[in-house]
């Protein structure tokens, strides 16, 4: 699994609805033979989660890279399968390829150069901390003179 960043410029007017913003495609760019995954996204106080069940693919299948603020998360997987005869001629060849790519903008408070990645179960986590600047402040209190 790789974690590409490339030219990381920051434009954000409204965070949850830049956030959940597609790509220019539409965010969800499907190819022959493929479903498109599943995605929960969670905000807590301190990130964001992502969460892309991809069940059947392993952590080589996918890339993960940042450009000019959106982040795409990509899969290909080719299979083959061979049916031979006893002379070993060929019977039947089927090859099967599926891809998929999701986008997402994302806001300016989120960390790029902390994002993290694994996969688990059959789910893809990703988790996108915030900058500092973002996270809720503690309540001061003003104390009142004499």
């Amino acid at each position: 699994m790789n974690l590409v960043k490339s030219n990381p410029k920051l434009f954000f007017p409204s965070v949850m609805e830049e956030f959940f913003k597609p790509d220019f495609m539409g965010g969800v760019q499907g190819f022959s033979n493929s479903t498109i995954p599943a995605v929960n996204i969670k905000e807590t106080e301190t990130e964001f989660k992502i969460e892309l069940a991809s069940p059947g693919l392993k952590r080589e299948d996918f890339k993960i890279e940042i450009d000019e603020n959106v982040l795409s998360i990509l899969s290909e997987r080719k299979n083959e399968s061979e049916g031979k005869s006893d002379n070993g001629k060929y019977t039947r060849k089927e090859f099967s390829f599926s891809s998929f790519k999701r986008s997402f903008t994302l806001p300016d408070t989120i960390n790029e150069d902390e994002i993290k990645a694994d996969y688990q179960d059959g789910v893809l986590h990703l988790n996108l901390p915030k900058r500092e600047e973002a996270l809720p402040k503690p309540k001061r209190f003003i104390e009142i003179g004499n």
